[in-house]
C-alpha cells in the first residue's frame, strides 16, 4: 500500500530547514567586509567617511559642552592638569573619529573569535532526518491513519518552512544593523569629547558589541539543536503507528520552534547579559 508520500514530505520539509540551518551556520562565519561579494561594505565604507566631517564638527560641540561643564571659571583652564586633561580627552575622541572604522572591525574580529572558539572543529550543523522507526511505521497504518497523517505533516511542513525563513530573516537582519552602526559610527563616537556625553559613545560601542556578539549565542543554540536531533525521539512504550507519528512531528516542530525563538531572541539575550 502506498504511504501517499508522509515520508517523503517530511523529509523534503527537513531538507528545507537544513539547507537554511547550513545557510545560517556559513554566515555567521561571514565577515561583513565578505558578505554579498563586499559590495554592500564599501558603500559603507563610503558612508561612513562622508560622516566624519560630521563627527569633526560634533567633535567640537561636545568639547565645549563638556568644557564649559567641567570648568566654573575659565581661569582654571590655565591650571596644567586641567588643559592636559581636556587636551587628551579630544585628542583620544579625535582618534576615535578618524579610526572608528578600525574600532568596529576590531570589535568584530574579537567576537568572531569567541564564534570561532564555540565552532571548534565543527563544519556545519548537525541535520534532521527521518528516524527509521517513523519510516517503519508508516507502513503500518491503514489507508484512513494514513490520510490524516498526511494532512497533518503538511500542516507541520509549512509551520517548519515558515520558522526557517524566520531563522534566516533574523541573520540578514543582523548583518544590515552591523551595516548601520558602522556607517553612523562617526556621529556618537564624537561624545567622547566630553564627559558628560561619554555614556553615549561607550553605550553605542557596547551595543554594537552586542550584535556582534549575538552569532555566539545562535552558534550556541544550533549545536545545542544539533544535540536534540541526533537522540531519538521519545515515542510512548507500545504506541499504535498513528501516535508515534504524531508525537513524532509535534517533538520535530517543538525543537524547531525553540531553535527559532532562541535565534529570534539573541539580541534580547545578549542586551540582557551587557546590562544595556
Amino acid at each position: 500500500m502506498k504511504s501517499l508520500g508522509i515520508i517523503e514530505n517530511l523529509q523534503s520539509t527537513l531538507d528545507v530547514w537544513n539547507n537554511h540551518l547550513d545557510e545560517v551556520w556559513s554566515l555567521l562565519s561571514t565577515s561583513p567586509k565578505s558578505f554579498k561579494g563586499g559590495s554592500i561594505w564599501n558603500t559603507v565604507v563610503g558612508i561612513n567617511g562622508s560622516l566624519q566631517a560630521i563627527g569633526y564638527a560634533l567633535l567640537v560641540l561636545f568639547f565645549v559642552v563638556g568644557m564649559v561643564s567641567e570648568t566654573t571659571k575659565f581661569s582654571e583652564i590655565k591650571r596644567p592638569e586641567v588643559a592636559f586633561r581636556l587636551f587628551m580627552r579630544f585628542a583620544i575622541a579625535k582618534a576615535v573619529i578618524s579610526y572608528g572604522m578600525e574600532i568596529m572591525v576590531g570589535i568584530f574580529d574579537i567576537c568572531q573569535g569567541v564564534v570561532s572558539s564555540i565552532i571548534g572543529g565543527l563544519s556545519s550543523p548537525a541535520h534532521a532526518t527521518v528516524p527509521q522507526a517513523i519510516v517503519d511505521a508508516v507502513a503500518d497504518l491503514s489507508i484512513w491513519d494514513k490520510i490524516g497523517v498526511w494532512a497533518i505533516s503538511l500542516i507541520g511542513g509549512l509551520v517548519i518552512a515558515v520558522m526557517s525563513f524566520i531563522m534566516l530573516y533574523t541573520i540578514y537582519s543582523r548583518f544590515i544593523r552591523l551595516y548601520i552602526y558602522t556607517a553612523i559610527a562617526p556621529i556618537p563616537l564624537a561624545s567622547f569629547a566630553g564627559q558628560a556625553t561619554s555614556v553615549t559613545g561607550k553605550t553605542f560601542l557596547k551595543s554594537y558589541a552586542g550584535v556582534c556578539l549575538e552569532s555566539a549565542v545562535i552558534v550556541l543554540a544550533c549545536i545545542l539543536f544539533g544535540s536534540f536531533v541526533s537522540a531519538e525521539p521519545t515515542i510512548t512504550a507500545g504506541a499504535t503507528a498513528s501516535k508515534m507519528l504524531w508525537e513524532y512531528i509535534l517533538q520535530v516542530t517543538f525543537n524547531l520552534f525553540v531553535l527559532t525563538a532562541s535565534v529570534k531572541m539573541a539580541n534580547v539575550t545578549i542586551k540582557s547579559m551587557l546590562g544595556l
